[in-house]
């Protein structure tokens, strides 16, 4: 009898598990990692004193001196509703701010569904109005689609229409879309932006340039970004580097840019425990404008 031949065993790999898609949030919220790297602009003297009056209520008091332009006063208030999704969202919210000129802007956010937000936004400038704008968003479990009206006006047949969408591709890709359309007597024109995430770098591509941005988180003290924007309009062509510092034990953090307008600049931030008090102090020099200003600010609260 022949010799049975053992039969060869089979291995068989393991099936790589795809991770679940998630939603990739806002439009607005693209390059907003890389931006938190950035300083802030500071100039003057600038007095914060925030008030929490409830869980709900709370007020700040804004006294800023400047040494470019007029000085001013603003009071703000916030209301924030009982339907917390997020320890950073909570719906309904309301937000008000009014400075000692009589200009005021105000916004309120409402989560009208589970997947569906509304937002609308007014701003006056003394006793004209300048800004009125209406949100609506949608959420899905791998994608988000809005759609923003801007000034609708009848009477003058004007008005700007936003829509955005991003899509979850993969775990770690991002894909959507920016579309806009603007009316008014004698106007009427759109522009198409395209916009591409992975994993911490955005890219936004349309007619009118291009705006491109990288964020990295070495460690838990050092963060950096890289943004770049080119505006074919006017034929120019900007690059910045941004950083930031933390320094937990010594409850320091520091944010610096350099970019190719020849402009440095560094904001340091201080906390003074157990004081509910944070000093700020800035410095950006401009080497192609010749211009240096500084600013220093208290938070209370």
């Amino acid at each position: 009898m022949g010799n049975v031949l053992a039969p060869v065993p089979v291995l068989h790999r393991p099936l790589r598990r795809e991770e679940p898609l998630t939603n990739p949030g806002s439009f607005d919220e693209l390059h907003r990692k890389c931006k938190d790297v950035f300083p802030q602009q500071m100039e003057g003297v600038k007095l914060i004193i925030n008030k929490v009056l409830s869980s709900h209520f709370q007020v700040t008091h804004t006294v800023h001196m400047s040494t470019i332009g007029q000085s001013s006063y603003h009071f703000n208030t916030t209301y924030v509703g009982d339907r917390q999704l997020s320890p950073t969202e909570a719906f309904p919210t309301l937000v008000g701010d009014i400075d000692s000129g009589g200009s005021l802007h105000a916004q309120m956010l409402h989560l009208v569904a589970e997947r569906i937000r509304t937002k609308a936004v007014f701003q006056t400038q003394q006793a004209r109005f300048v800004t009125w704008q209406f949100d609506g968003e949608l959420r899905g479990d791998d994608c988000t689609a809005t759609l923003t009206l801007g000034n609708p006006d009848v009477l003058s047949q004007s008005v700007i229409v936003v829509a955005h969408f991003l899509q979850s591709v993969t775990s770690r890709l991002v894909l959507g879309g920016e579309m806009v359309y603007h009316r008014r007597p004698g106007e009427e024109g759109a522009i198409v932006t395209l916009a591409a995430l992975k994993w911490v770098a955005t890219l936004n591509i349309g007619y009118g340039g291009a705006h491109a941005s990288y964020y990295h988180r070495a460690n838990e003290q050092v963060q950096v970004g890289v943004e770049l924007e080119a505006n074919t309009r006017l034929q120019d062509t900007t690059f910045a580097f941004g950083y930031q510092l933390n320094l937990p034990q010594a409850s320091m953090v520091f944010r610096g840019l350099l970019d190719s307008n020849w402009c440095v600049g560094g904001v340091l931030e201080k906390k003074l425990p157990p004081l509910p008090v944070t000093l700020a102090l800035g410095a950006f020099l401009n080497h192609w404008k010749n211009r240096f200003h500084c600013g220093f600010s208290v938070i209370v609260g």
